[in-house]
């Protein structure tokens, strides 16, 4: 079971990082709206955009394929982390009932992150990873 669910929750990780990079490549504008509403507007020009979503596919795949994993996990991690912590009054206030513009739809972003955490913390149990397979 745990090698299992490590593996789905390895893939869809990634695959998410896969979705956000193309996301910021064939969607800039939606990519500009969110670094303006969630990141002080920092890394709104489109060639900044577009490479990272190239950069950003990329680390997708390979946590996808499970390679270069002692590398590119904390990396995924500090990402994930830097996403949640532009949400943060929607993970702190889901509901809106202290804090102002938040939205119940962005707290998984903290079960993002710790699944980020739980994939680093078991790297040598997720016997499903190409890595491992080698």
């Amino acid at each position: 079971m745990k090698r299992w669910g490590l593996f789905l929750l390895r893939v869809s990780t990634g695959w998410l990082l896969v979705l956000w990079g193309l996301d910021k490549l064939v969607n800039v504008e939606h990519s500009v709206r969110v670094a303006e509403t969630f990141y002080f507007g920092i890394g709104t020009s489109s060639l900044l955009l577009n490479a990272f979503g190239v950069i950003e596919a990329i680390l997708g795949v390979c946590v996808v394929l499970g390679v270069w994993r002692r590398r590119l996990y904390p990396l995924m991690t500090a990402l994930l982390a830097i996403t949640a912590i532009g949400v943060w009054r929607s993970i702190l206030d889901p509901w809106g009932w202290v804090l102002e513009d938040t939205n119940v739809l962005f707290y998984p972003s903290l079960i993002i992150v710790a699944g980020a955490l739980v994939l680093w913390g078991t790297i040598d149990e997720d016997t499903l990873a190409l890595e491992a397979r080698r």
